[in-house]
Protein backbone atom coordinates (compact mmCIF):
# COMPACT_ATOMS: atom_id res chain seq x y z
CA UNK A 1 0.00 0.00 0.00
CA UNK A 2 1.54 3.70 -0.94
CA UNK A 3 2.09 5.85 1.72
CA UNK A 4 -0.53 9.10 1.42
CA UNK A 5 2.69 11.31 2.79
CA UNK A 6 5.02 10.37 -0.10
CA UNK A 7 3.50 12.25 -2.73
CA UNK A 8 2.50 15.30 -0.66
CA UNK A 9 5.92 15.77 0.28
CA UNK A 10 7.26 15.00 -2.91
CA UNK A 11 5.06 17.48 -4.86
CA UNK A 12 5.77 20.33 -1.54
CA UNK A 13 9.84 19.67 -2.95
CA UNK A 14 8.84 20.27 -6.36
CA UNK A 15 7.17 23.05 -5.21
CA UNK A 16 9.88 24.63 -3.32
CA UNK A 17 12.12 23.90 -5.92
CA UNK A 18 10.08 25.97 -8.37
CA UNK A 19 10.13 29.24 -6.15
CA UNK A 20 13.57 28.81 -5.12
CA UNK A 21 14.46 28.88 -8.87
CA UNK A 22 12.36 31.56 -9.64
CA UNK A 23 13.78 33.64 -6.45
CA UNK A 24 17.40 33.04 -7.84
CA UNK A 25 16.27 35.14 -10.91
CA UNK A 26 15.40 37.74 -8.58
CA UNK A 27 18.86 37.99 -6.68
CA UNK A 28 21.43 40.64 -8.06
CA UNK A 29 24.17 38.52 -10.27
CA UNK A 30 27.42 37.85 -8.13
CA UNK A 31 30.80 38.78 -9.87
CA UNK A 32 33.02 35.55 -10.76
CA UNK A 33 36.70 35.80 -10.84
CA UNK A 34 38.51 35.87 -14.33
CA UNK A 35 41.57 33.99 -15.42
CA UNK A 36 44.68 36.22 -13.58
CA UNK A 37 47.07 34.88 -15.43
CA UNK A 38 45.55 35.98 -18.68
CA UNK A 39 46.40 39.40 -18.91
CA UNK A 40 48.22 42.20 -16.46
CA UNK A 41 45.54 44.78 -17.11
CA UNK A 42 41.77 43.68 -16.55
CA UNK A 43 38.36 46.25 -17.31
CA UNK A 44 35.47 45.92 -14.91
CA UNK A 45 32.10 45.92 -16.87
CA UNK A 46 28.30 44.97 -16.40
CA UNK A 47 26.92 43.61 -19.69
CA UNK A 48 22.97 43.22 -19.63
CA UNK A 49 23.14 43.63 -15.89
CA UNK A 50 25.96 40.86 -15.05
CA UNK A 51 28.94 41.81 -13.85
CA UNK A 52 32.46 41.07 -15.53
CA UNK A 53 36.39 41.41 -15.31
CA UNK A 54 37.39 41.27 -18.94
CA UNK A 55 41.88 41.13 -19.27
CA UNK A 56 43.11 43.47 -21.47
CA UNK A 57 44.66 41.40 -24.59
CA UNK A 58 46.15 43.86 -25.93
CA UNK A 59 47.34 46.86 -23.28
CA UNK A 60 49.45 49.54 -23.97
CA UNK A 61 52.83 48.70 -24.01
CA UNK A 62 54.12 52.68 -22.83
CA UNK A 63 56.80 52.59 -20.28
CA UNK A 64 58.34 54.82 -17.99
CA UNK A 65 61.67 56.40 -20.26
CA UNK A 66 59.38 57.40 -22.85
CA UNK A 67 57.48 59.89 -20.92
CA UNK A 68 59.22 63.29 -20.97
CA UNK A 69 59.18 66.48 -19.22
CA UNK A 70 57.23 65.06 -16.03
CA UNK A 71 60.35 63.59 -13.80
CA UNK A 72 59.06 64.71 -10.28
CA UNK A 73 55.91 63.30 -10.96
CA UNK A 74 57.00 60.32 -12.17
CA UNK A 75 59.40 59.64 -9.66
CA UNK A 76 56.59 60.11 -7.06
CA UNK A 77 54.24 57.41 -8.20
CA UNK A 78 57.34 55.35 -9.01
CA UNK A 79 57.94 55.40 -5.41
CA UNK A 80 54.52 55.05 -4.27
CA UNK A 81 53.95 51.84 -6.39
CA UNK A 82 57.23 50.21 -4.90
CA UNK A 83 56.21 50.73 -1.65
CA UNK A 84 52.89 49.22 -2.30
CA UNK A 85 54.67 46.08 -4.80
CA UNK A 86 56.77 45.25 -1.65
CA UNK A 87 54.49 45.21 0.72
CA UNK A 88 54.97 48.15 2.43
CA UNK A 89 52.75 51.22 2.90
CA UNK A 90 51.21 53.25 0.11
CA UNK A 91 48.91 55.87 -0.30
CA UNK A 92 45.82 56.33 -2.89
CA UNK A 93 46.53 58.55 -5.89
CA UNK A 94 45.11 61.25 -7.49
CA UNK A 95 46.86 62.81 -10.54
CA UNK A 96 45.36 65.78 -11.57
CA UNK A 97 45.83 68.82 -14.48
CA UNK A 98 45.94 69.89 -17.97
CA UNK A 99 44.46 67.45 -20.18
CA UNK A 100 46.75 65.03 -22.60
CA UNK A 101 50.05 65.68 -19.58
CA UNK A 102 50.51 62.30 -19.17
CA UNK A 103 48.42 61.37 -16.40
CA UNK A 104 46.81 58.46 -17.64
CA UNK A 105 49.84 57.21 -19.10
CA UNK A 106 52.35 57.48 -16.35
CA UNK A 107 49.87 54.88 -14.14
CA UNK A 108 50.36 52.99 -17.44
CA UNK A 109 53.82 53.22 -17.50
CA UNK A 110 53.71 51.95 -13.89
CA UNK A 111 51.82 49.28 -14.76
CA UNK A 112 53.88 47.65 -17.01
CA UNK A 113 57.29 48.23 -14.89
CA UNK A 114 55.80 46.38 -12.16
CA UNK A 115 53.50 43.89 -13.65
CA UNK A 116 56.49 41.29 -13.71
CA UNK A 117 56.43 41.61 -9.51
CA UNK A 118 53.13 40.80 -9.26
CA UNK A 119 51.45 44.18 -10.04
CA UNK A 120 47.83 44.14 -11.48
CA UNK A 121 45.24 46.82 -12.88
CA UNK A 122 41.64 46.75 -12.93
CA UNK A 123 40.01 49.82 -14.86
CA UNK A 124 37.11 50.88 -13.39
CA UNK A 125 34.42 53.53 -14.95
CA UNK A 126 32.86 55.82 -12.72
CA UNK A 127 29.57 54.58 -13.21
CA UNK A 128 30.51 51.56 -11.83
CA UNK A 129 31.90 52.52 -8.79
CA UNK A 130 29.53 51.71 -6.69
CA UNK A 131 30.27 47.51 -7.28
CA UNK A 132 33.72 48.61 -5.95
CA UNK A 133 33.28 46.92 -2.65
CA UNK A 134 32.23 43.41 -4.16
CA UNK A 135 35.46 44.43 -6.30
CA UNK A 136 37.37 44.72 -3.50
CA UNK A 137 36.05 41.76 -1.89
CA UNK A 138 37.13 39.82 -4.60
CA UNK A 139 40.54 40.28 -4.65
CA UNK A 140 41.11 40.37 -0.98
CA UNK A 141 42.70 37.32 -1.02
CA UNK A 142 45.00 37.34 -4.21
CA UNK A 143 48.36 37.00 -3.80
CA UNK A 144 48.99 40.09 -6.29
CA UNK A 145 48.96 43.57 -6.06
CA UNK A 146 45.48 45.48 -7.37
CA UNK A 147 45.62 49.22 -8.69
CA UNK A 148 41.63 49.90 -9.09
CA UNK A 149 42.41 52.19 -12.13
CA UNK A 150 39.12 55.29 -12.95
CA UNK A 151 40.33 57.33 -15.35
CA UNK A 152 38.66 61.13 -15.81
CA UNK A 153 36.99 61.07 -12.96
CA UNK A 154 34.64 63.72 -11.88
CA UNK A 155 31.15 63.04 -10.46
CA UNK A 156 27.97 65.57 -10.58
CA UNK A 157 25.72 66.10 -7.55
CA UNK A 158 23.94 63.49 -6.22
CA UNK A 159 25.77 60.69 -7.78
CA UNK A 160 26.49 57.21 -6.62
CA UNK A 161 29.49 56.52 -7.33
CA UNK A 162 30.78 59.18 -5.43
CA UNK A 163 29.48 58.10 -1.85
CA UNK A 164 31.23 54.33 -2.87
CA UNK A 165 34.63 55.60 -3.48
CA UNK A 166 34.89 57.97 -1.14
CA UNK A 167 33.77 55.24 1.91
CA UNK A 168 36.25 53.26 0.37
CA UNK A 169 39.22 55.13 0.27
CA UNK A 170 38.74 56.75 4.01
CA UNK A 171 35.26 56.23 6.54
CA UNK A 172 34.11 52.66 5.58
CA UNK A 173 33.53 49.81 8.14
CA UNK A 174 35.05 47.52 5.95
CA UNK A 175 37.92 49.09 4.29
CA UNK A 176 39.66 48.18 1.77
CA UNK A 177 42.19 45.03 1.67
CA UNK A 178 46.28 45.89 1.69
CA UNK A 179 46.59 44.08 -1.74
CA UNK A 180 44.48 47.36 -3.31
CA UNK A 181 44.78 51.27 -4.05
CA UNK A 182 43.14 53.42 -6.02
CA UNK A 183 44.79 55.16 -8.56
CA UNK A 184 42.68 58.26 -10.45
CA UNK A 185 43.03 60.96 -12.80
CA UNK A 186 41.25 64.02 -13.13
CA UNK A 187 41.37 67.17 -14.97
CA UNK A 188 40.59 69.12 -12.10
CA UNK A 189 41.45 68.79 -8.38
CA UNK A 190 38.24 68.56 -6.52
CA UNK A 191 35.95 66.12 -7.98
CA UNK A 192 32.73 67.76 -7.57
CA UNK A 193 31.33 70.71 -9.47
CA UNK A 194 31.79 73.69 -7.55
CA UNK A 195 29.17 76.70 -8.15
CA UNK A 196 29.16 80.41 -7.64
CA UNK A 197 25.99 80.20 -4.95
CA UNK A 198 28.88 77.69 -2.37
CA UNK A 199 30.74 80.86 -1.86
CA UNK A 200 27.71 82.36 0.08
CA UNK A 201 28.44 79.54 2.97
CA UNK A 202 31.85 80.72 3.92
CA UNK A 203 31.67 81.95 7.80
CA UNK A 204 34.23 85.68 8.42
CA UNK A 205 35.19 85.08 12.03
CA UNK A 206 35.62 88.70 14.04
CA UNK A 207 39.70 87.99 13.30
CA UNK A 208 39.30 88.00 9.81
CA UNK A 209 39.74 84.34 9.12
CA UNK A 210 37.65 82.72 6.72
CA UNK A 211 36.08 79.37 7.05
CA UNK A 212 34.26 76.92 4.45
CA UNK A 213 30.54 76.22 4.92
CA UNK A 214 29.39 72.87 4.57
CA UNK A 215 28.66 72.50 1.11
CA UNK A 216 32.53 73.64 -0.17
CA UNK A 217 33.48 71.01 2.94
CA UNK A 218 31.61 68.14 1.30
CA UNK A 219 32.96 68.99 -2.06
CA UNK A 220 36.47 68.67 -1.30
CA UNK A 221 36.32 66.08 0.80
CA UNK A 222 36.82 63.50 -1.78
CA UNK A 223 39.90 64.81 -2.91
CA UNK A 224 41.51 65.25 0.28
CA UNK A 225 40.41 61.25 1.23
CA UNK A 226 43.60 60.21 -1.84
CA UNK A 227 46.43 60.70 0.25
CA UNK A 228 48.60 61.46 -2.19
CA UNK A 229 48.31 64.28 -4.96
CA UNK A 230 50.11 64.79 -8.09
CA UNK A 231 49.78 68.09 -10.16
CA UNK A 232 50.67 68.23 -14.18
CA UNK A 233 50.74 71.33 -15.80
CA UNK A 234 50.82 72.67 -19.52
CA UNK A 235 54.14 72.61 -21.41
CA UNK A 236 56.36 75.09 -22.33
CA UNK A 237 56.87 75.41 -25.81
CA UNK A 238 60.21 74.11 -25.68
CA UNK A 239 59.00 70.91 -23.23
CA UNK A 240 56.47 69.79 -26.02
CA UNK A 241 59.15 70.27 -29.11
CA UNK A 242 60.88 67.98 -26.80
CA UNK A 243 58.13 65.19 -26.23
CA UNK A 244 57.26 65.61 -30.13
CA UNK A 245 61.09 64.53 -30.71
CA UNK A 246 60.91 61.90 -28.13
CA UNK A 247 57.93 60.72 -30.16
CA UNK A 248 59.49 60.91 -33.35
CA UNK A 249 62.66 59.03 -32.14
CA UNK A 250 59.81 55.91 -30.74
CA UNK A 251 58.58 55.80 -34.71
CA UNK A 252 62.46 55.45 -35.97
CA UNK A 253 62.11 58.94 -37.63
CA UNK A 254 65.74 59.89 -38.90
CA UNK A 255 67.56 62.86 -36.69
CA UNK A 256 67.39 65.02 -39.79
CA UNK A 257 63.85 64.70 -40.16
CA UNK A 258 63.02 65.67 -36.66
CA UNK A 259 65.19 68.56 -36.73
CA UNK A 260 63.33 69.71 -39.66
CA UNK A 261 59.71 68.78 -37.70
CA UNK A 262 60.11 71.82 -35.18
CA UNK A 263 58.24 74.50 -37.11
CA UNK A 264 55.49 71.91 -38.78
CA UNK A 265 54.78 70.89 -34.88
CA UNK A 266 54.46 74.39 -33.73
CA UNK A 267 51.87 74.58 -36.00
CA UNK A 268 50.37 71.66 -35.58
CA UNK A 269 50.03 72.41 -31.92
CA UNK A 270 48.52 76.21 -32.63
CA UNK A 271 45.88 74.51 -34.89
CA UNK A 272 44.52 72.64 -32.28
CA UNK A 273 45.29 74.99 -29.24
CA UNK A 274 47.12 72.99 -27.06
CA UNK A 275 50.88 72.01 -26.72
CA UNK A 276 49.95 68.84 -24.79
CA UNK A 277 51.74 65.28 -24.77
CA UNK A 278 49.29 63.91 -26.44
CA UNK A 279 49.22 66.67 -29.34
CA UNK A 280 52.86 65.97 -29.49
CA UNK A 281 51.93 61.80 -30.01
CA UNK A 282 49.15 62.77 -32.32
CA UNK A 283 52.09 64.96 -34.50
CA UNK A 284 54.11 62.54 -34.38
CA UNK A 285 52.10 59.44 -35.66
CA UNK A 286 51.00 61.83 -38.47
CA UNK A 287 54.65 62.73 -39.60
CA UNK A 288 55.84 59.45 -39.28
CA UNK A 289 52.61 57.73 -41.38
CA UNK A 290 53.15 60.15 -44.02
CA UNK A 291 57.06 59.47 -44.20
CA UNK A 292 56.75 55.66 -44.13
CA UNK A 293 58.50 55.03 -41.00
CA UNK A 294 57.01 52.76 -37.91
CA UNK A 295 57.86 51.72 -34.42
CA UNK A 296 60.08 48.92 -34.53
Amino acid sequence: MTDPVQPSLQAFLQRAEALLARVETLLPPVLSAPDWQAAAAFRYRRRRGVPVLEPVRHAATIRLSELLEVETQKQRLLQNTEQFVSGRLANNVLLTGARGTGKSSLIKACLNEFAPRGLRLIEVDKADLVDLPDLVDLVAERPERFVIFCDDLSFDAGELGYKALKSMLDGSVAAASDNVLIYATSNRRHLLPEQLKDNLSYTHQPDGEVHPGEAVEEKISLSERFGLWLSFYSFSQDEYLAIAAQWLRYFSVPEELIAAARQPALVWALERGSRSGRVAYQFARDLAGREGFNHV
